[in-house]
């Protein structure tokens, strides 16, 4: 397969998130389900995602900060390690609440278990529309077919999946882009070194997940700087 991934780095960032917010403006914006828009919020808990758990956590607040005033998000915490370990939580509707969550949690050594979330989030949305699902990994050790399978469910359900992949496994970019382009949603690598990218990744997709692309748009206009300048080359091939 031909490596084009490019590393969010200190100076690559800006063309590959705006190349991803490329993707996520031509995305439908959700229909309403409600007051607050719903987020499955999935990471990687086995153990070579340990050193980036941490991050994760502090980050995670950023994304009801910035849809406070649309309304606000319900987040739903899911992790997989260990042994077949997934946990699913209660929907979270404030930053403390997902946070505790996120800090009783330890990672373990284990096979990747994409395909349980995948159909976790197949279920949920056929309970309760959910907005979009994020995925924060950096490996796949499951069949690829079944996966795209599963991929093509979300999409028919207007569920897209945001799938940020850590890391420089070509094996995994290929099945992780899959299930982003099959499910509608959007795939962008992220460096570790680098927390910031994953900070405005998870803010966007939030404040898509809450009020589609004007809410984006809105977002860049506001907060200014990098934002603001990666937003002005949406609509740019």
């Amino acid at each position: 397969m031909t490596n084009d991934r490019q590393d969010l780095g200190p100076t690559a960032d800006a063309g590959a998130v705006a190349a991803f917010l490329r993707q996520v403006k031509a995305i439908p914006t959700p229909a309403a389900s409600g007051n607050r828009g719903r987020l499955i919020f999935a990471l990687d808990a086995t153990a070579s995602r340990e050193p980036s758990w941490d991050q994760a956590m502090a980050i995670q607040a950023a994304m009801f900060s910035e849809t406070a005033g649309l309304g606000g998000l319900s987040v739903q915490l899911c992790h997989y390690g260990g042994f077949h370990e997934f946990s699913a939580s209660p929907w979270c509707h404030q930053s403390p609440e997902l946070l505790a969550r996120m800090t009783r949690v330890r990672c373990l050594a284990g096979l990747t278990q994409i395909g349980h979330v995948l159909e976790h989030a197949l279920a949920e949305t056929r309970r309760t529309r959910v907005n979009a699902l994020v995925l924060i990994g950096d490996a796949m050790e499951e069949e690829p077919a079944s996966l795209r399978d599963l991929a093509g469910q979300l999409g028919l359900l207007g569920l897209p999946a945001f799938v940020f992949q850590e890391g420089h496994d070509p094996q995994a970019e290929q099945t992780l882009r899959a299930i982003a382009r099959l499910s509608g949603g959007a795939w962008s690598p992220f460096d570790s070194h680098s927390p910031e990218v994953l900070r405005d990744l998870l803010s966007a997709v939030a404040v898509f997940a809450a009020g589609g692309r004007p809410a984006l748009e809105d977002l860049a206009r506001r907060r200014g700087g990098a934002i603001l300048r990666l937003t002005q080359g949406l609509g740019r091939d």
